[in-house]
């Protein structure tokens, strides 16, 4: 049995078939590529903020006395001009008060004529006294009336001020818009009598409106922050809402920086001003409340020799897919701006004409043979409204990625 078993084995050894060496096949990777075209860019700079006015102003009474006359639009809500009249308090007791000033003033006068006419008559006199009398320097001051006319002098000017007081007692029972406003809330309403310094109505200014937007110390050096003497023509700056899917935008400028940092967030509040945000000077215009809380895209400052791409593409550590001139994927490391978006700027390792790959891929196709299905010029991959023209695949077939996975696996034993 044993030298039977012994004969079969060296039968089945020496009649053994040759060993065949076969070459592992590799397999191909479709992807869509990018060409990189470095460019100058002004990378927008994400914020958010609440609507105010510029002006704000608690209007008071001056002047007490009834409300005999209210606008048509005092009432909350109700928009108003510069200069437009608001309310009317009785007059009458300051129309007195000033018939009173004017005759009190025209006596004045009257007495100071008087006087001065009485020391002209006290000259002529004093100069026909002998020579050689006694005349002190008081006696002659007093002589020719001069306290007299120094009174009646004062006097005139009392009168004059009590007028000026007078006639601006009665233009305050007149209540004017400072600027044009809208009415927050009323306080007083027509027939109810008011005092000095009673609160009527709190308005604010529709002329003008801001937006307080914080800036992250990060992201300061892509905007131009304005000198000591502000901004002399800001930033472009495009707010919008989205409220249900409902996208409104509005155009501003920036206007000045606070100057200080916030001790809590550690942001520096950069403030953007809205003309005519109700749209009263253009009718066309969509109005912008105060109170609305808006999104801001602040245009920042020109960067050069930069690359755009799709944020997608950057895996962690920083690496991005790149094909190689012998068409296979290679890692690249690249330095990239801390931006928010859907968009990464690239400003080292890449160099123009490079090949940088669209398509989602893991580490394990480092070193696969890829096939370019699509090419693109890095600066045309976004349209004017900041939209990804290209959708490119962000994920291979199954059995294809199986089969990359395969071949690379066989070329690298």
């Amino acid at each position: 049995m044993l030298a039977g078993a012994s004969a079969i084995t060296a039968a089945l050894y020496f009649t053994r078939p040759a060993a065949e060496i076969a070459v592992p096949e590799e397999s191909v990777v479709t992807v869509d590529v990018a060409e990189v075209v470095k460019q100058n860019v002004r990378i927008e700079v994400q914020a958010q903020g609440t609507v105010t006015p510029v002006q704000e102003t608690t209007i008071l009474a001056e002047v007490k006395g009834r409300i005999i006359e209210v606008a048509e639009a005092f009432h909350v809500g109700g928009f108003v001009s510069r200069g437009e009249i608001l309310l009317r308090i009785d007059p009458r007791d300051y129309q007195t008060s000033l018939l009173h000033a004017q005759a009190a003033l025209e006596s004045a006068e009257s007495m100071l004529v008087q006087e001065k006419g009485r020391a002209q008559v006290a000259l002529r006199e004093w100069e026909k006294l002998p020579k050689n009398s006694q005349r002190t320097e008081e006696a002659k001051s007093l002589y020719l009336r001069k306290p007299q006319l120094e009174e009646a002098d004062a006097n005139l000017l009392a009168a004059q001020a009590d007028l000026n007081t007078a006639r601006d007692n009665l233009e305050r029972t007149i209540i004017r818009a400072p600027y044009d406003a809208l009415i927050r809330q009323k306080q007083t309403d027509l027939g109810q009598f008011v005092g000095a310094g009673t609160p009527l109505a709190d308005i604010f200014s529709v002329e003008t409106a801001e937006v307080r937007l914080p800036i992250p110390q990060s992201k300061l050096d892509y905007l131009e922050l304005p000198g000591l003497e502000g901004y002399e023509n800001g930033s472009a700056i495009d707010l919008y809402t989205d409220v249900s899917g409902d996208i409104k935008h509005w155009s501003a400028r920036l206007h000045r920086t606070e100057g200080v940092f916030d001790e809590r967030s550690r942001v520096l509040f950069t403030v953007a001003r809205i003309d005519d945000p109700y749209g009263l000077r253009h009718p066309d215009r969509l109005p912008l409340r105060v109170g609305t809380f808006v999104n801001a895209n602040i245009e920042g400052r020109e960067l050069s020799d930069v690359v755009v791409l799709p944020r997608y593409i950057l895996r962690a550590g920083g690496y991005v897919w790149v094909v190689d001139e012998s068409m296979h994927l290679r890692n690249r490391k690249v330095t990239s701006l801390r931006t928010g978006g859907d968009q990464i700027y690239i400003s080292a390792g890449l160099a123009d004409g490079d090949l940088v790959s669209l398509t989602s891929l893991d580490a394990s196709f480092a070193g696969v043979k890829a096939e370019i299905m699509s090419s693109v010029p890095s600066d045309q991959l976004y349209n004017s409204s900041g939209q990804l023209q290209q959708q490119p695949t962000e994920r291979l077939e199954t059995g294809t990625a199986a089969a990359a996975q395969d071949g690379a696996m066989a070329g690298g034993g």
